[in-house]
C-alpha cells in the first residue's frame, strides 16, 4: 500500500474518533466520570424552537437617554456656574434638549460662554430674551451631539443586558440589535420567565442622595414640595402579613453619587440578623467621593435610592473611608443576588420597554426536534435507496461518505458548542443534498472515462481531476453566501448558515478524499478489473 493513502487513511480514521467522542455525550448522559474529567462532555445546545424558553423584543428609549444626559449636564454646569462666580437667578430645562438661564447681567455672558467652551462644548448658546440688565439664553445640545448619545445609549443597553443574562446564568442566550432601537432576546430551556423580565428590564440606577431634613414631609405630601427637593418612597413588606406599605421621603433632588463608579457588588448574609443584604465596592474615585460626601455630612441621613426607590436612609456617624456600603431592605436571597447583578452589569443608560413577549413551551420544542429527525430520516433515506439503485455497488461507497458527513457535521456542533435550531436542521437536510450532488458529479466523470475505454485505475483518476474544478466552485460559492448570511442574519437565520456552513466544509471533506480513498485501496489492493458504476 503506497504511503501517502495509508496516511490518508490514518486522517480518516482520527477524524472519525474524535467527531465520536463530541457526540458520545450527547447520545447518552451514562458518562464515566474519568471521562468527564479528562474528554470532551459538552452535549449539543438546543435552540429556543426545538427545547423551549422565551423570546423577548425589546425598545430602548434613547430619546429619555438624551433627557438624562441634559439632566446631569444642568446640574454639571450650575456646579460650575456657582464655583466660577456666574451670577445667574435661574436654570431650568425647557425640553428634552435644551435649558435656559437666566443672568443677572450682561457681562456675565462671557464668562458663561467661556465655561461651555471649555467643559460643555456640545452645548450651544442663543440669547432669546435681553432686558436693561438681564439676559435669557437658551444652551441646546446639537443635532449630531444627540444621536451621538442615543447610538451610545442603544449600544451600553445592549452590552448591559448581555452581562445581565450572562450572569443569570443561561446556557446559550442569543442577543442581537434589530434596527436602530430595537433588541431581540433569545433565552433557550428557561425556567423562571418573570424573574429574567424583571432583572432584564430593571433600569438599576444607583443614586446617593442627602434627605431634606429641614422640610416637612406632611406639606410636601400636601403639594408644597420645596423647589430642590422631591418625594420619593421607601417598600417595606410585614413578614408576617405580607403586607407591603410605602414610607414618604423628602429627598434633595441633587444626586451625590451615582452606581457608575460601583467596582463591584456581592451579596452578604448579616451574621446579627441573618438577613441578606448587598455590599457594594466603589473604585478609587467613588471611594474618594464617598469619603467626602459622608466626612461633610456627619450627623445627616443618606438615602440609597435605585431605580427611583429608597432603599435605605441611614445616618451617617462618620466619615468613611475604603469605599464601601451596604443595601439593605429585608431582601430574599434571591432578591439580593439579583439586585447585585444589576449593579455589577451597570445601569441601563434609557428604560426598556417590552415590545413583544413569546414563551414556547417543552412541548412545542419536543414536536420540532421529532419532525426535524423525521425530515432528515426519510430525506437520507431517499437519497441512499436512489444513489443505491442508480450506482450500484460504487453508491455504496457514495452512501457511507453521506453517514461520515452526517457524523461530521453533527460532531463539529458539539465540538464548538454551537446552537442546533429549526433552521439548522433544515441546513443539515440541504447539505445531504449538497453532498450527493458532488458524489454524481464525480461518478459521472468516472462513467464517461470508462465509455472512452479507459482502465478502471485511469477512469477514477480522471474523474476526480475533471470533477474537481466544478465541485470547488459550486461548494465555495455556497460557502460565501452562508457566511454573508451568519454575519448579518439574526436568530434563526445564524443557525441555518451555521450548520450549512460546516456541512459544505465536511461534504468536501467527504466526497474528495474520503470517496477517492476508498476507490484507491479497492483499486490497489483488491485489484479490481472493472467498477460496478
Amino acid at each position: 500500500m503506497p504511503t501517502n493513502l495509508k496516511w490518508k487513511m490514518i486522517l480518516i480514521l482520527a477524524v472519525i474518533a474524535v467527531t465520536t467522542f463530541y457526540i458520545i455525550p450527547t447520545l447518552t448522559e451514562d458518562i464515566p466520570q474519568f471521562w468527564k474529567n479528562n474528554l470532551p462532555h459538552d452535549k449539543i445546545h438546543l435552540g429556543l424552537d426545538l427545547q423551549g424558553g422565551m423570546h423577548l423584543l425589546l425598545e430602548v428609549e434613547r430619546e429619555k437617554a438624551v433627557e438624562n444626559t441634559m439632566e446631569r449636564k444642568k446640574g454639571d454646569l450650575k456646579k460650575m456656574l456657582i464655583k466660577k462666580g456666574v451670577r445667574f437667578i435661574h436654570l431650568d430645562r425647557i425640553s428634552s434638549r435644551k435649558f435656559e438661564i437666566t443672568l443677572i447681567a450682561h457681562e456675565e455672558l462671557e464668562k458663561l460662554r467661556n465655561i461651555l467652551d471649555e467643559s460643555f462644548p456640545g452645548l450651544k448658546d442663543n440669547i432669546t430674551q435681553e432686558g436693561e440688565r438681564r439676559l435669557t439664553v437658551e444652551l441646546e445640545i446639537s443635532a449630531q451631539e444627540a444621536d451621538r448619545i442615543k447610538a451610545y445609549a442603544f449600544d451600553q443597553a445592549l452590552e448591559t443586558i448581555r452581562n445581565r443574562v450572562d450572569q443569570f446564568g443561561i446556557s446559550e442566550p442569543d442577543i442581537a440589535p434589530q434596527g436602530k432601537d430595537r433588541i431581540i432576546i433569545q433565552l433557550p430551556g428557561i425556567k423562571d420567565p418573570a424573574r429574567a423580565i424583571k432583572l432584564i428590564g430593571k433600569t438599576a440606577l444607583l443614586e446617593f442622595k442627602l434627605l431634606d431634613e429641614e422640610g416637612s414631609i406632611e406639606k410636601a405630601l400636601g403639594g408644597d414640595v420645596p423647589p430642590e427637593d422631591e418625594i420619593l418612597y421607601q417598600k417595606k413588606t410585614d413578614p408576617e402579613t405580607g403586607r407591603t406599605t410605602k414610607v414618604p421621603f423628602l429627598v434633595k433632588k441633587e444626586t451625590l453619587l451615582t452606581g457608575d463608579l460601583l467596582n463591584s457588588a456581592q451579596v452578604r448574609i448579616s451574621s446579627q440578623f441573618a438577613e441578606s443584604y448587598v455590599s457594594l465596592e466603589f473604585d478609587t474615585r467613588g471611594a474618594k467621593v464617598f469619603e467626602f460626601i459622608t466626612e461633610d455630612n456627619v450627623g445627616k441621613r443618606l438615602a440609597i435610592v435605585l431605580d427611583g426607590n429608597v432603599y435605605s436612609a441611614p445616618v451617617i456617624q462618620e466619615k468613611i473611608t475604603g469605599g464601601s456600603a451596604q443595601i439593605t431592605g429585608n431582601f430574599t436571597t434571591e432578591e439580593a443576588h439579583d439586585l447585585a447583578i444589576v449593579l455589577r452589569a451597570g445601569s441601563l443608560p434609557a428604560p426598556v420597554t417590552i415590545l413583544e413577549n413569546r414563551t414556547v413551551g417543552p412541548s412545542l420544542g419536543r414536536d420540532s426536534i421529532n419532525q426535524g429527525i423525521a425530515s432528515i430520516t426519510i430525506g437520507g433515506v431517499l437519497v441512499v435507496i436512489f444513489i443505491l439503485l442508480y450506482y450500484k455497488r460504487s453508491g455504496l461507497i457514495a452512501n457511507l461518505a453521506l453517514a461520515l458527513n452526517i457524523l461530521l457535521i453533527v460532531g463539529v456542533l458539539a465540538a464548538f458548542k454551537a446552537v442546533l435550531t429549526l433552521p439548522g436542521i433544515a441546513g443539515i437536510v440541504l447539505t445531504i443534498g449538497m453532498a450527493i450532488d458532488a458524489n454524481v458529479l464525480i461518478f459521472e466523470r468516472i462513467r464517461e472515462e470508462i465509455r472512452l475505454g479507459k482502465t478502471p485505475r485511469a477512469a477514477v483518476e480522471g474523474g476526480y481531476a475533471k470533477s474537481f474544478y466544478t465541485i470547488m466552485d459550486a461548494n465555495i460559492t455556497t460557502l460565501i453566501a452562508a457566511v454573508v448570511l451568519f454575519q448579518f442574519g439574526t436568530g434563526p437565520v445564524k443557525g441555518f448558515a451555521v450548520t450549512l456552513s460546516i456541512g459544505i466544509i465536511s461534504s468536501l471533506f467527504t466526497a474528495m478524499v474520503v470517496t477517492r480513498v476508498i476507490f484507491d485501496y479497492i483499486l490497489l489492493k483488491k485489484r479490481v478489473k472493472a467498477l460496478s458504476i
